[in-house]
């Protein structure tokens, strides 16, 4: 028997193996995993505006440095999962988020004063984007070939539901442990989760990338550029809530800012939950166009808010507007390049949101700076309606 005879042959046989549903055990690796992002993301700009004692801009932009690190990797964590498969990239990038999360640690050592602390908590962002970008990439292409790409826009939305359940759960535990016992217990939490979720991973069957010609990573990009832009000008209002929520609220006298990321969460959690087929069944574009929408709503809501509950509210309408973006945009971003080229499309279509908040991290500490926190959420508003007039503008050009 030929060797294409028999490559077809295992490639048929890997197609009958395909589940109904994404293998539990990578969703709860990667609940685990994603939990070392959502810890610090209250903290770290607590810490470094608060305790170390640097201005709005310095906090947007070590924010937005993870984010920098994280988009020059995707090209690497791609690859990776392409000719490795999704496991290889998902315990490489457990095992850099633990490094991140000891960075992080030492920083808040006692007796360094702030001009070493934050070069440390810098190298711990660099660390947790080159982390984050081997442990998603991978495990978001994991869970697409463990269904098969006729249910990638299901599978995308269950890898949702566990980032940012982390998002939900980490976050609020993150606060406590900063505020109840300090930085060092929260970082504790940061090197543990990523351990934990290597350890699940590690038990999980590796399944095989298709096989088949692979494209340079820049065609790559070329390929899915207009999906990824509505992605990255989806995520600047994502980026206003995890940078600035926690400053917002302070600046308003207000409590529980650990509490926006769980509303975001809720309503993100309950549309993937319940509405995360959509992308599958009609058309992605129409799916993301009108979910760009309620994103602008919810972010024009926090902006005008005049209370606590107002802003939260805001949160959980971002989380419902922001819920299928992801999917919708990814399935229609997949069906541009080869199936061997998946995990490279992923890593690519992920770079998107990874550049917004490299970028808006620093503008919305700009715009802060000179107009208060509330306009950072007029900005994600006016971002979100380009992003869905961007797609409508696709979506006609569809034939």
């Amino acid at each position: 028997m030929s060797a294409s005879v028999m490559n077809g042959a295992a490639r048929s046989k890997a197609a009958t193996e395909y589940l109904s549903r994404p293998a539990p055990g990578i969703i709860t690796a990667l609940f685990c995993g994603y939990l070392a992002v959502a810890l610090p993301l209250p903290v770290i700009p607590l810490f470094i505006h608060d305790k170390l004692g640097f201005s709005s801009l310095v906090v947007g932009l070590v924010i937005g440095i993870q984010f920098l690190a994280t988009v020059l990797s995707r090209g690497y964590a791609g690859r990776i999962t392409d000719v490795r498969g999704g496991k290889r990239s998902a315990l490489q990038g457990a095992a850099v988020s633990t490094v991140a999360g000891l960075l992080y640690l030492a920083a808040a050592m006692p007796g360094f004063s702030p001009s070493i602390s934050l070069p440390i908590v810098i190298v711990g962002r660099l660390a947790a984007g080159l982390g984050e970008s081997l442990f998603v990439t991978g495990c978001v292409s994991w869970s697409i070939a463990s269904v098969g790409p006729q249910r990638a826009g299901m599978s995308m939305s269950w890898t949702g539901i566990a980032m940012f359940a982390a998002l939900a759960v980490g976050a609020p535990i993150g606060m406590g442990l900063y505020t109840g016992a300090g930085l060092e217990a929260a970082m504790v939490a940061c090197v543990a989760a990523p351990m934990i979720a290597a350890a699940i991973a590690l038990r999980e069957v590796p399944y095989a990338a298709p096989a088949g010609p692979r494209l340079p990573f820049y065609k790559v990009i070329g390929q899915i550029w207009r999906e990824g832009a509505g992605l990255m000008l989806q995520g600047v209002g994502l980026s206003g809530l995890t940078a600035f929520a926690s400053l917002y609220f302070a600046a308003r006298h207000w409590n529980n800012a650990g509490l926006v990321m769980t509303a975001f969460g809720t309503g993100f959690i309950f549309v993937r939950v319940v509405f995360g087929s959509l992308p599958d069944k009609m058309n992605g574009y129409r799916v993301a166009l009108w979910s760009l929408v309620i994103e602008a709503a919810g972010q024009a809501m926090i902006w005008m808010a005049p209370n606590e509950s107002m802003a939260l509210a805001g949160a959980l309408v971002t989380g419902l507007g922001c819920a299928l973006v992801f999917p919708a945009l990814g399935v229609e971003a997949l069906k541009r390049v080869p199936p061997a080229n998946r995990g490279s499309a992923m890593g690519a279509f992920v770079a998107f949101l990874d550049i917004a908040y490299g970028i808006s991290g620093p503008v919305a500490g700009v715009i802060a700076g000179q107009f208060g926190y509330a306009a950072v959420y007029l900005f994600g508003a006016a971002c979100a309606l380009i992003g869905a007039a961007l797609v409508l503008t696709v979506r006609s050009s569809q034939p």
